[in-house]
């Protein structure tokens, strides 16, 4: 007899997010949850690239399949707001070379730029350069919006921890510091500033996209 493949479940809305690999699990995460938004997946890896994205990226259609939008599905995400900056990460390898900056939405300037540093992930680039940014526009007293397009750093920074599986070495010191500095500031510091998904089948490309791909 074939084994049956293990289901994992997606909770992009609920109490909390995250990825599960009951329907138990799942079912608590959501209970009680108005508009939770959640779906199941045949493999976890399936599951962590949905868990990436929008939930709007696989609603209505067959999981591990999603298209391109339609112009009339694009129409629903509306536009970006230029008001804002973008934030993105860029690694080479994973681990490898990683590094990330912050761009104004509209008139892509950089406004900063870190690294390269070595042995790091993308997934931490995406959490310092979202930490980053926070600390940018407080700074800067700024109203401003930020954009990121990772749901995993968008979900670490609003637990306040960077919930990376990297392991510390000799190498990657500097970006454990980092990490550790980045927590701190989360941690010790207030925010009034909207953390907002970039829609990237909707919008294309993140503004502050290395454009390596």
């Amino acid at each position: 007899m074939a084994q049956r493949k293990q289901k994992h479940y997606v909770v992009w809305f609920g109490n909390p997010a995250g990825i599960y690999a009951t329907w138990k699990q799942c079912q608590e995460a959501i209970k009680g949850v108005s508009g939770a938004q959640y779906m199941s997946f045949d493999s976890l890896p399936a599951a962590k690239t949905a868990y990436s994205k929008s939930y709007q990226d696989y609603k209505g259609k067959k999981t591990g399949k999603s298209k391109g939008l339609t112009t009339s599905q694009k129409a629903e995400y509306g536009h970006p707001n230029l008001y804002s900056i973008a934030v993105d990460a860029a690694c080479s390898g994973n681990p490898g070379h990683m590094e990330y900056r912050g761009v104004d939405t509209q008139t892509l300037e950089q406004l900063f730029l870190q690294g390269p540093f070595d042995h790091a992930t993308n997934n931490v680039g995406e959490f310092l350069a979202l930490v980053h940014g926070l600390a940018f526009l407080k700074k800067q007293k700024s109203d401003r919006i930020i954009y990121s397009d990772s749901r995993i750093a968008i979900a670490w920074v609003k637990k306040k921890k960077c919930n990376t599986k990297l392991k510390k070495t000799k190498k990657n010191q500097v970006i454990f510091e980092l990490i550790s500095r980045a927590e701190l500031w989360l941690k010790n510091n207030s925010y009034t500033t909207f953390i907002v998904k970039w829609e990237t089948k909707a919008w294309g490309e993140i503004p502050a996209d290395f454009g390596r791909k």
